[in-house]
């Protein structure tokens, strides 16, 4: 039985059609490598063929509760509570790696971790200072901010949130928790409220931060980029990748990957090789999807949304 925490928030499932639409789904094996609350797998298992088979994966355990609900009413399901980028070993486990036909990948913060101030995600509602997707595992955002350095704290606000006023931030928690343990949201939001010099119109200045340390808990970007390494060799020939991103390094990550796949390995100039010799190993489909006016202005968090697809040659 799902408990009362994994239903109490719903979740918007972002560009559900165009995603579920890229994979060109039809009998096979397909992964859902960030299955949230399973709005893309439950639209996928509807096109799905009888004899086909689909690999749920999320870190959060309220995720994987509501992904087992799902794997009870359908054989088709498989549910690997585990990382995406540790999806080569749970599909070599299941003898499925090299025979995926398409992967999606929905990155970032889900609606009900967002919503739900119990995880510690949001600067808006108090809440223990944890931003952990898989809390059974890892370090605390309280931990990390009441003991790292100075200057890390500084770096990591500026390369993962972009954060022009990244050292004053850090001077400015670093004086505060030497005053006083800062264990919650709104604790941690209001020093940097305090300390952001210039706040920008119809944003929350701790929004960079909060993104940054988020991204950072949870190795977000260095996650991606394992996986990215890894999907070549997961996809069967003709498999397609499909990625959903929420903000520019995810997005760049996804876009240079692409890019090198489809030229292919750097040959040194003047080299007599053949075009038809150069191993690329795959090429993007059509070009980048932003969700509608429609879909933004019903859930205005798709609005920073880009969908990028691949598919292996």
């Amino acid at each position: 039985m799902i408990s009362n925490q994994a239903q109490a928030y719903s979740h918007e499932t972002v560009l559900l059609y165009e995603t579920v639409a890229a994979l060109q789904v039809a009998d096979g094996v397909y992964v859902d490598g960030t299955f949230g609350r399973g709005g893309h797998s439950r639209l996928l298992l509807e096109q799905l063929g009888r004899d086909g088979q689909l690999v749920v994966v999320d870190k959060d355990p309220l995720a994987i509760e509501a992904a087992e609900e799902l794997a009870k009413k359908d054989s088709r399901v498989v549910v690997c509570h585990a990382s995406f980028a540790d999806l080569k070993a749970q599909l070599q486990i299941l003898g499925l790696a090299g025979r995926v036909d398409g992967l999606l990948l929905d990155l970032g913060v889900s609606s009900p971790q967002l919503d739900d101030a119990s995880r510690g995600f949001s600067f808006r509602a108090d809440g223990p200072l944890d931003m952990r997707m898989d809390p059974t595992s890892g370090v605390s955002a309280a931990h990390w901010v009441a003991h790292v350095a100075e200057t890390e704290l500084a770096n990591v606000l500026f390369r993962y949130g972009d954060e022009r006023y990244s050292r004053r931030i850090a001077r400015a928690i670093v004086r505060a928790r030497g005053e006083s343990p800062i264990t919650t949201t709104l604790q941690l939001a209001d020093v940097i409220s305090k300390a952001h010099p210039a706040w920008e119109r119809h944003k929350h200045p701790a929004t960079r931060s909060f993104q940054a340390i988020r991204i950072y808990i949870n190795a977000e970007l260095s996650d991606l980029e394992t996986l990215l390494a890894d999907c070549v060799d997961l996809l069967a020939s003709g498999g397609r990748l499909a990625v959903i991103s929420f903000h520019s390094l995810e997005d760049r990550l996804v876009k240079h990957f692409i890019r090198e796949q489809e030229k292919g390995p750097e040959l040194p100039p003047g080299l007599p090789i053949l075009e038809v010799d150069i191993k690329r190993t795959m090429k993007k489909v059509g070009k980048p999807v932003k969700a509608s006016p429609g879909e933004v202005q019903a859930n205005v968090r798709s609005r920073s949304a880009t969908l990028r697809v691949a598919e292996k040659l």
